[in-house]
């Protein structure tokens, strides 16, 4: 354990000991301080973090926590997750020891917050809001489970913003119809919107298709991989949840249509993404088919609460729909029963039936 001046550069370094989580003991070196007592800082909040120390800062735990969940979650979710750490929280508690952030702190934290303002006077949405609080506190809850913090302050202050729910729009298959023939004269975008109607894809499931994946003899399409556009690269990663990976049956209409598709895309490997196109580009197209055709505006997920929408109404149990569209649970299919006003009076008029059955027997 020493700071050692580097006549050379004339700048300091240290040389530090310590266990890792194996027990075995190893060195650390950190070069390039000008001055020997940010140094001699550095090797203090260094032993304080590897001892797990409740008195180190604020910034240094979140080292710790970024690394923990790392390997837990999906590489974009940790993207996200950093950024909102690095631009709304640190800036305010980076330096502040963890264990002396205070109930009112955080009330002061998210006065700021709340109170932001960009160029053009706009702040943040609710749902925006309530995300930042809700990452503070999962900052604080991993210190409490894990480390031993006595409390999560950001609980105790209580939430900003709040939850609002995403209203779940849907075409009809009238509807759908005027918008395919607006957009039919790009087969790329034509033959993706009929995959996201008749078979209710997630956007990045979509994107992650290869020739491998699709079966015309069976007319299967084999959804176990999603496509993400991740810090400027492509990146191929496992589908949303583990239910999400499943074989999904055409219509024969629509897996004529792919293989007739694919027959004119020259050198495609097995192994080539099909769509070959970024998500902006999807949404342009959303855009330009719905000003031809002059339907309402959803967002391309929508189209996935279309194809529910259509199979419901075609009478299938929420069991079938939700394994087909990969749902995690059938509670989140039953989620769509709002969207169809008419299943009311169609059961109403059933029950009718039923009762004049019965006084006519």
């Amino acid at each position: 354990m020493a700071v050692i001046k580097n006549k050379k550069t004339n700048t300091y370094e240290v040389r530090t000991y310590y266990k890792d989580w194996t027990g075995v003991r190893k060195q650390k070196t950190k070069r390039g301080f000008k001055r020997k007592c940010d140094a001699q800082d550095w090797e203090r909040a260094f032993k304080l973090k590897e001892n797990r120390s409740l008195d180190m800062t604020f910034g240094d735990f979140v080292d710790i926590y970024l690394n923990d969940i790392k390997p837990r979650i999906k590489y974009n979710t940790w993207l996200t997750k950093k950024h909102i750490v690095d631009k709304k929280i640190l800036p305010y508690f980076a330096d502040r020891k963890l264990q002396e952030i205070k109930t009112a702190d955080i009330r002061q934290w998210q006065n700021m917050i709340m109170n932001h303002r960009d160029a053009n006077g706009k702040g943040y949405s609710q749902v925006y809001l309530k995300t930042i609080h809700n990452q503070m506190s999962a900052i604080l809850n991993h210190a409490v489970n894990f480390y031993d913090l006595k409390s999560n302050v950001a609980r105790k202050a209580g939430s900003m913003g709040k939850e609002k729910s995403k209203e779940m729009l849907f075409w009809t298959k009238e509807e759908y119809t005027q918008f395919i023939e607006a957009v039919a004269d790009k087969p790329i975008s034509f033959y993706a919107f009929e995959i996201f109607y008749w078979c209710g894809l997630r956007m990045g499931e979509l994107l992650a298709l290869t020739p491998a994946d699709l079966d015309f003899r069976s007319h299967t399409i084999r959804i176990n991989k999603s496509y993400q556009r991740l810090e400027g690269k492509d990146v191929i990663t496992d589908p949303k949840t583990p239910k999400s990976n499943r074989i999904i049956v055409m219509p024969e209409f629509l897996s004529e249509e792919l293989e007739s598709y694919l027959s004119m895309l020259y050198g495609l490997k097995e192994t080539d993404r099909i769509f070959q196109i970024s998500k902006s580009y999807l949404h342009h197209e959303m855009d330009r088919g719905v000003k031809l055709s002059g339907v309402k505006r959803i967002r391309i997920h929508d189209l996935r609460h279309s194809h529910v929408s259509l199979l419901i109404n075609m009478g299938y149990s929420a069991v079938a729909i939700a394994e087909r569209v990969g749902h995690e649970s059938v509670e989140i299919t039953y989620r769509y029963a709002h969207l169809f006003p008419t299943i009311q009076k169609d059961m109403a008029d059933r029950l009718n039936e039923e009762r004049e059955d019965s006084w006519n027997e």
